[in-house]
């Protein structure tokens, strides 16, 4: 019998998990004034983000092997506190290469919590039941993205900049008392040489070339790759070229994560009745109409908060089904290797992050269609995933 509860454990992945999320979206409505305020170029800005999330992959090389090695617990609290740390350096930060510097190795931190959420699935339960608690999971990483963008809002508009990262600052350190208080060891059997370079690395290539393995990190990787152009580059394109307020943008994407909770509510729903590989399917159909339908307007001139904001409701919806159905079944070949398979799956979603930040720092023009190009080429990649590797491997 597993230590916790299906509901505890979900509540614990939730607010791991949520981390995440607390970082990237509550620090969104200060990015075009820190970018004002500090004099900034939009490049050096995106390297706020696009730099946190390459220093988040890289990172989970390291933290996942370690996790193996000495369990789950302690890279927890390692990590959290070290986030914690670098949170208040943000905070405090008196210019943007500092700013950079410390989100770098918030990023970095904030890997142990992510990787250790996904191999602590693992520990616990199978393949189709690790789907659906890691679908209850989201779900609650739902509610914390959805009160993010709104409490990120608010701060900056009381606070400025800087008001963002003093909310994920507390956020941080909510999360490291939790852990201490309440998370117990799910490592049932450590792997001594889960860090000997020459074993770690047949270990990654052989998790590398699992067709299992290949067909839901892609997938997930493709699914990522659109929520992070909304992440990245929605901030400048609600509030400079489409006139919203923090408050308002931060309410806009709070309306994104309501779809977003919904779909991982018919996660579970589908996998009950279609298994997770029909679940991905059927999901791809929502995507890709989302991407679309946000592709479509924007070559046609339209330049409106509803022709963004209702097809990234498409998208989000269907994130819901690729997410949780993606993060279970990436480690489920391995469970004595999870925290290397999540680390592996993470350093991709961290380059697909990188080029996309790089991408939005140079094509930003002051329309809406960048933001929808980009968006609509991730969709039509994610269902191509669905319909394709997935069905073909993942069965």
């Amino acid at each position: 019998m597993p230590p916790w509860s299906p509901a505890q454990a979900a509540l614990t992945l939730a607010l791991l998990l949520g981390l995440q999320p607390i970082t990237t979206d509550v620090y969104l409505p200060a990015l075009p004034s820190l970018t004002r305020e500090l004099g900034a170029p939009m490049a050096t800005v995106q390297l706020t983000m696009s730099g946190l999330i390459l220093a988040f992959g890289l990172a989970q090389m390291v933290w996942g092997p370690v996790a193996d090695r000495v369990g789950r617990r302690p890279v927890l609290l390692w990590g959290l506190a070290l986030y914690c740390v670098a949170s208040v350096g943000c905070t405090l930060a008196a210019g943007i290469d500092a700013l950079v510097a410390w989100r770098i190795v918030q990023g970095a931190a904030m890997a142990a919590a992510v990787v250790c959420a996904r191999a602590m699935v693992r520990d616990l339960y199978g393949p189709a039941e690790g789907a659906r608690v890691m679908s209850l999971g989201l779900s609650g990483l739902g509610l914390i993205a959805l009160t993010g963008p709104l409490a990120g809002g608010l701060a900056a508009t009381a606070l400025g900049w800087r008001g963002p990262l003093m909310v994920v600052t507390a956020a941080g350190a909510l999360c490291l008392a939790y852990v201490a208080w309440r998370v117990p060891e799910t490592l049932a059997v450590r792997n001594p040489a889960a860090t000997r370079l020459k074993p770690l690395l047949q270990s990654w290539a052989r998790i590398g070339r699992h067709p299992v393995f290949a067909a839901w990190s892609m997938l997930i990787a493709c699914t990522y790759g659109g929520l992070f152009t909304m992440l990245a580059g929605s901030s400048f394109v609600f509030m400079n070229v489409l006139g919203l307020g923090s408050a308002a943008y931060g309410a806009m994407l709070a309306l994104g994560s309501v779809s977003y909770i919904a779909g991982t509510f018919m996660c579970r729903r589908w996998i009950a009745r279609h298994g997770t590989v029909g679940t991905v399917a059927r999901g791809a159909w929502l995507t890709l109409a989302g991407g679309v339908s946000m592709a479509v307007p924007a070559a046609l001139g339209v330049q409106s908060v509803w022709a963004v904001l209702v097809p990234y409701g498409l998208y989000a919806f269907g994130h819901g089904q690729h997410q949780p159905c993606g993060q279970a079944g990436l480690v489920g070949p391995f469970p004595h290797a999870a925290g290397a398979a999540s680390a592996l799956a993470g350093l991709l979603l961290a380059v697909v992050a990188f080029g996309i930040g790089h991408w939005l720092g140079v094509s930003l023009d002051g329309t809406v269609r960048p933001l929808a190009y980009t968006m609509c080429f991730w969709s039509m990649l994610t269902a191509a995933m669905a319909w394709g590797p997935v069905r073909r491997w993942a069965r």
